[in-house]
C-alpha cells in the first residue's frame, strides 16, 4: 500500500476455517466459541462445554457442511467476499487511506491487521465489524478485541467504532436491488431470517434493567428507548426492507437461526417459522439474511440447503434465497460512508 496513507480503515468480519479440514474447524470452532461474549457463562463451565462437549461433537460434522461449500479456486465464500470488499474499498477511498481486512476468529487476525497499522503510524484508524445489527457477541467482541490489543501500544492514534449501520439507506437499497432479481410476486411470503442470541444477552444492554423481547415491543420500536437492542435492530432493518418492496405486514415474517444447546434464544425460531408457514399452505418462500454481509456457510448452507430441506418436508415446494451484499458497488459505497463518517 502507498506510503502516503495517513489514515486506516480495518474492516473486521467473523472468521472461517483456514480448510474445510476438521482440525482447521476444530481450531476455528473453539477460538469463536472460547470468546466469553459468544457463549456468556463464566470460563470454567465454558471450557468444559465448548472443549468437552460441543467441539468434539461438531468439528467433524461442520467440516463436511464447510466442504459443500468451499471453492477450489477462491476458498471460504465469506473470505471471498471480504476480500473483495476489502479491495474495492480500498480503490473508493484512495492512497490516503489504508484499508486491512480481518476476522474476529482465526486469520487475518486482528492482531496482525493491527500490527500493520500500528508500523505505519497513522493518524486515525476507523474500525468497521461487518455486522449491520450491533450485538455484544458480534461487534462488541470486535471492540474490546481491538481496544485489548491497542492498549499496548506506545502512541494512540485517532480511533473510532462503527457499531450499527443496522437503517443504513444503501445498505437497504443493495438488499433490495437483489430482492429485485427475483419475482416477488411469485412468492407466497417473505422471510427475514437473522442470526439467532441466547435471550439473556439481551437483558444485559437493557437499561431499564428489564429482559427485552417481542412481547414488550421490539417488532415496533425504533430503538429509542435501546440503541443496542439487536433485536430490536433486525426488526429495522426488516422495515426498512419491507417499505422499499411495499410489503404489507401479513406478507413477511422475522425469525432466527443458528440457535445452540438448551437455554432459550431469540424467537421465533427459523425451524419452526417454516414448519408454521407450510402448515398454513404456504408453497414459495422468498428469504432475506441480513444479519451477513457477505454469503457465508449460514446462508449458503443452513437456509438454501438445511432449511429449504426442512420446508420442502413440510410440505412446502421452494425457498429462494436472496444474495447478501457480496461485491455489489452500492454496499461499497455504504462502507465508504461509514470509513469517511468520523
Amino acid at each position: 500500500m502507498s506510503k502516503q496513507a495517513t489514515k486506516g480503515v480495518l474492516l473486521v468480519q467473523l472468521g472461517t476455517p483456514d480448510s474445510p479440514k476438521t482440525a482447521d474447524v476444530r481450531r476455528y470452532l473453539t477460538e469463536f466459541l472460547m470468546d466469553g461474549r459468544v457463549i456468556d457463562i463464566p470460563s470454567l463451565g465454558r471450557n468444559l462445554l465448548v472443549k468437552g462437549v460441543i467441539v468434539p461433537k461438531r468439528a467433524a460434522q461442520s467440516a463436511a457442511t464447510y466442504a459443500t461449500i468451499w471453492d477450489e479456486i477462491n476458498g471460504s465464500p465469506l473470505m471471498y467476499y471480504s476480500l473483495l470488499q476489502q479491495k474495492m474499498l480500498q480503490e473508493e477511498l484512495g492512497e490516503e487511506y489504508h484499508v486491512e481486512l480481518a476476522m474476529r476468529y482465526q486469520n487475518p487476525s486482528i492482531e496482525s491487521a493491527l500490527q500493520k497499522m500500528q508500523s505505519m503510524f497513522l493518524e486515525s484508524i476507523r474500525i468497521i465489524p461487518l455486522f449491520p445489527q450491533y450485538a455484544s457477541a458480534t461487534s462488541g467482541s470486535v471492540i474490546e478485541k481491538v481496544m485489548e490489543i491497542m492498549r499496548t501500544w506506545p502512541y494512540f492514534p485517532q480511533v473510532s467504532f462503527v457499531n450499527s449501520y443496522c437503517e443504513d439507506p444503501d445498505m437497504i437499497d443493495t438488499f433490495v436491488d437483489h430482492a429485485l432479481r427475483h419475482d416477488i410476486a411469485a412468492h407466497d411470503h417473505v422471510l427475514f431470517s437473522y442470526h439467532g442470541l441466547p435471550v439473556r444477552q439481551l437483558g444485559k444492554v437493557d437499561p431499564t434493567g428489564n429482559l427485552v423481547c417481542p412481547e414488550t415491543g421490539c417488532d415496533s420500536c425504533k430503538m429509542e428507548t435501546n440503541a443496542f437492542c439487536y433485536l430490536s435492530q433486525c426488526y429495522g432493518t426488516t422495515r426498512a426492507i419491507a417499505k422499499k418492496l411495499n410489503l404489507t405486514e401479513d406478507q413477511y415474517t422475522v425469525c432466527f437461526q443458528s440457535r445452540l444447546g438448551k437455554t432459550p434464544w431469540i424467537q421465533p425460531y427459523t425451524s419452526d417459522t417454516l414448519h408454521d408457514l407450510a402448515s398454513r399452505g404456504v408453497k414459495k418462500l422468498l428469504v432475506f439474511s441480513p444479519a451477513f454481509v457477505s454469503d457465508c456457510i449460514e446462508t449458503i448452507d443452513e437456509i438454501q440447503v438445511e432449511y429449504a430441506n426442512e420446508f420442502k418436508a413440510f410440505g412446502g415446494e421452494e425457498v429462494t434465497m436472496v444474495e447478501s451484499l457480496n461485491d455489489d458497488p452500492k454496499w461499497i459505497q455504504a462502507l465508504k460512508r461509514l470509513a469517511l463518517n468520523n
